[in-house]
Order: C-alpha cells, then sequence, then structure tokens
C-alpha cells in the first residue's frame, strides 16, 4: 500500500499556506529514494507577503524590550527541549541522519545557542558616551538591521536554521527563512513551534528552489540577506544584494587542513586518527569544517595512512535506526559530485579505503581515504562534500603551510603536534577563520564561526555573530538646549 506523501506549507504571518500559484516540489527521502512529503515552490507573490508580514510586524518587535525578546526566545527553546523526539524524527527523515546523533549532536547545542543569544538580547548597547567637543554630548546606540532575509543548507537544516534565526530575534529583527528544497521538513516544523510563541510576521518560512532564494535577495524590503550554501550561491546572494546595497552575510564552503607533525608518538598517532576519521566522516563529510584534507609530515605519513585506512574500515554507514556514524549523502547530485571526484583521480592518487557506493538504495559512500596527491589535484584544491579523506605528504613547518593555504578556502583548520611553540605558529599563519589545536570540529555557543577568502565574511555564533545583526547609531546632543 503506498502511502501518500505529506503535504509541506510556508509559513507566513502566523498562518500555514500553499504557494499561491499552487506550485510544488518533490521531497525525496535519501535513505529510500522515495518521495515522502511535497514541500511549495514559492514564486515572487509568496516572497511579496512573506515581506509585507515580516516588514508590517518589525515596529513592534524591535520596539519590545530586551527582556521580552529574551523571553520568547527562552520559551523557544523549553519548547525545543519539549519537542525534541519530534525534531529527531523530521530530522532523520528530512535527511537520513542517525537517530541516536541527531539526540546527542544537534538538539542539545541547537538548545544551548538559542539560550545563548536569549542573554545576548540584553546586552544591546553602545560602547561609548561623552563629550568628544565642547557643548557636545555623543551615545552609540546599537540597532536591529530590519528584516532578515535567509536562506539555510541542507546539511545541517536544523542547526543552521538556529544559527539564523536566534540572533536575528534576539536583536529585534524579523526574519524570512527559505530552508534547502531538498530538506525543508524540520523548518516548517520550527514553524509549528515558533508561531506559537512569537507574535505573527515576526518568523516567517518559505519553501521553494534557488530561484525562490533569488526574488528573497533582489527584493526591496529586506535590510540584510544571511545564507550558508555554496561559493557559487554565495557569490551570487552578493551579486544581488548589491544591488541595492544590502548587507550580506555569507557562511560558504570550506576545505580544512589537518596539518599532522612528526613529533607525535605512536599512541598520539592513534589518537589522532581515531578524532580525525570522525572528523572527517561525521554527517558523511558534508560539513563545511569536516576534517578531509589531512597533511602529514613525511616521518609519520606511511604508518598514519596505514592506521586512518584501518579506522575507515571500521567506521559504519547505514540507516538512521542502525548504530553508524553516518547516514547517506543528501540527494543524488551529492552521490553523483562524490562520485565523480574519485572516478576522476589522477593515476598518482591511490584509493586506500573505500571509494565505492554503498548498496544499491540510498545515497550512501563508504567511508574513503585517497593518499598520493598533489597540490594541484581537483579533490585537494575543490570541496568534496562527502566521506572522502585526502593525506598529502609534506616536509616540513614552511611546506606544512604552503598546503594548508594553498586552497582558495579559508574556514576552518587544526595543527596536531606536541610543540606548543609551533602550535601557535601555525596558530598565526594559518589563514582560516578557525584553528583547533590537537581537535578538530568542537564548536560553542560563546565563540565565533565564520571563514576568509572564498569562504565568506560575517560570524555564527558568539556575541560578534550577534553584533552581525545589528547596526550602529550615533546620536549627539546639545548641552546648551
Amino acid at each position: 500500500m503506498t502511502t501518500e506523501p505529506r503535504r509541506l506549507r510556508n509559513y507566513i504571518n502566523g498562518e500555514f499556506r500553499d504557494a499561491a500559484d499552487g506550485r510544488t516540489l518533490d521531497v525525496v527521502n535519501p535513505v529510500t529514494e522515495e518521495v515522502y512529503a511535497t514541500s511549495p515552490l514559492s514564486g515572487q507573490a509568496d516572497v511579496d507577503a512573506a515581506m509585507e508580514a515580516a516588514a508590517a510586524a518589525f515596529p513592534a518587535w524591535r520596539d519590545a524590550t530586551p527582556a521580552e525578546r529574551q523571553r520568547v526566545l527562552l520559551k523557544i527553546a523549553d519548547a525545543f527541549e519539549e519537542r525534541a523526539e519530534e525534531l529527531i524524527a523530521v530530522e532523520s527523515e528530512n535527511t537520513g541522519k542517525p537517530l541516536e546523533l541527531v539526540r546527542t549532536e544537534e538538539i542539545p547545542p541547537m538548545v544551548d545557542q538559542i539560550r545563548f543569544f536569549a542573554g545576548a538580547a540584553r546586552m544591546l548597547e553602545g560602547r561609548s558616551a561623552g563629550e568628544y567637543m565642547e557643548g557636545l554630548t555623543s551615545i552609540v546606540r546599537r540597532e536591529p538591521v530590519g528584516v532578515c532575509a535567509q536562506v539555510a543548507p541542507w546539511n545541517y537544516p536544523m542547526m543552521m536554521a538556529v544559527w539564523k534565526f536566534a540572533p536575528a530575534l534576539a536583536a529585534g529583527n524579523t526574519v524570512v527563512l527559505k530552508p534547502s528544497d531538498t530538506t525543508p521538513a524540520s523548518t516548517t516544523l520550527f514553524a509549528e513551534i515558533i508561531g506559537a510563541i512569537v507574535p505573527k510576521g515576526v518568523f516567517n518560512v518559505i519553501c521553494g528552489d534557488r530561484d525562490t532564494g533569488r526574488a528573497m535577495v533582489e527584493h526591496p524590503t529586506p535590510a540584510m540577506a544571511s545564507i550558508t550554501g555554496s561559493v557559487r550561491a554565495g557569490m551570487q546572494v552578493a551579486e544581488s544584494a548589491a544591488k541595492d546595497l544590502k548587507r550580506v552575510h555569507l557562511e560558504l564552503g570550506g576545505k580544512a587542513p589537518v596539518v599532522v607533525f612528526g613529533d607525535l608518538d605512536s599512541d598520539a598517532i592513534a589518537k589522532a586518527v581515531e578524532e580525525i576519521a570522525v572528523a572527517g566522516y561525521f554527517n558523511a563529510g558534508q560539513d563545511c569544517t569536516a576534517a578531509t584534507r589531512v597533511l602529514v609530515q613525511e616521518s609519520v605519513h606511511d604508518e598514519f595512512v596505514a592506521a586512518l585506512a584501518a579506522a575507515a574500515a571500521e567506521t559504519r554507514t547505514g540507516a538512521p535506526d542502525e548504530d553508524v556514524l553516518y547516514g547517506p549523502l543528501n540527494n543524488a547530485n551529492q552521490l553523483a559530485q562524490v562520485t565523480g571526484f574519485i572516478e576522476r583521480l589522477p593515476a598518482h592518487a591511490k584509493v586506500e579505503a573505500g571509494g565505492h557506493r554503498v548498496g544499491d538504495k540510498g545515497y550512501f559512500y563508504a567511508p574513503t581515504v585517497v593518499s598520493g596527491l598533489k597540490q594541484d589535484d581537483e579533490i585537494v584544491q575543490n570541496e568534496v562534500f562527502g566521506p572522502v579523506i585526502t593525506v598529502q605528504s609534506f616536509t616540513d613547518e614552511a611546506q606544512a603551510l604552503e598546503y594548508a593555504n594553498g586552497v582558495e578556502y579559508a574556514l576552518a583548520s587544526s595543527v596536531w603536534t606536541k610543540d606548543h611553540g609551533r602550535a601557535m605558529r601555525m596558530s598565526k599563519a594559518l589563514d582560516f577563520g578557525c584553528v583547533w589545536i590537537n581537535t578538530h570540529i568542537p564548536l560553542v555557543a560563546e565563540m565565533p564561526h565564520g571563514g576568509f577568502k572564498k569562504s565568506g565574511y560575517g560570524k555564527d555564533l558568539s556575541a560578534y555573530g550577534f553584533d552581525d545583526y545589528t547596526r550602529i547609531k550615533h546620536v549627539m546632543t546639545s548641552l546648551d538646549a
């Protein structure tokens, strides 16, 4: 018996709606490759309605006291906790992620991040008040920017949505949020939960494709456009936003170098391999910070590669209810992309583990290790976004830095060494927005996340991320009046 696909809907001005022209998109479960839902393919009329609602709601939300906004965000966090199992089930179907990993690795930080920004809501303050000209007092106001057009990606649909709406709402902005066309289910559930708490129009969700996102960014209403996605998408957003000088916040691709020095003994190498394998294969490598580009000093290269290949062979992928590290790739296009990188490997490359699809149903790909690579190889220079770890050999610290910095991305990196001085030198010289030392991938709400170069600009998380959703106004008053 065939189950009728669920019908997902936009959430605009406090109510769920179909696309104005009735168009829909199929939503595919990456585990089964079956259509399990339809979502609206929103057009200009839907974008107009969402922007109108957000603009109408903005003055009252802007003028709410920080304490009032904090209470609302705390209620959202509590509601997410109360409905955690529902969120876990929806996100797992949305993405194919293991249920237990969504439960332990996504729900707790999401709730914590919302509560962090609830606290940040009460830190909207200027940093100066004084007389800088005789007879005149200056003050600085920090204000919300207005309506925010936000586009979330498919690799972490729930988590990245939180990174966007939480600081925006905390600062007093209103939001129009679009999920990826392949993963809209959890975002529409967010709308149900958040919509029961915030005033209508403050939080809106519209589903759709790339053209929907473009219409949002080019719309005259938003003061800011924020996207997490590919470099290509980020460049298109920046180009579109430039037409009316919108503020832009971009968190784009990554190609994180993982630099392993030869001063590690066998025990330290074993620990590094274990952690790097998890950081490289977690979420099927579909993470801009994933530890997928490993640089190993030649003195320990062979030992490291052998250990990493063994770790890959022991790493399991499978269905969400199985005891596995990661699930499928998100969609058929992504499976084709990952497969293509492996099929196009140069003759000097060696597949040490994996390198193939797993099964004939679902977008599963084996944990893969590729060695023997050169700096200008395609798979070294471009983001694979799959469970593929590449390994290169380097001779000394200078060459390690040359290789590490020799890509167009600059989001995250890590250094593995017992030499404190070397760790400090590397952390200074690595041209990346984050440098981890003897670890890779931990994130906390209090610290900023964001990159340089083609990884984009602007910060998520932390007070810096909060500041991105505000603007600065100078107010000067005469003391003689």
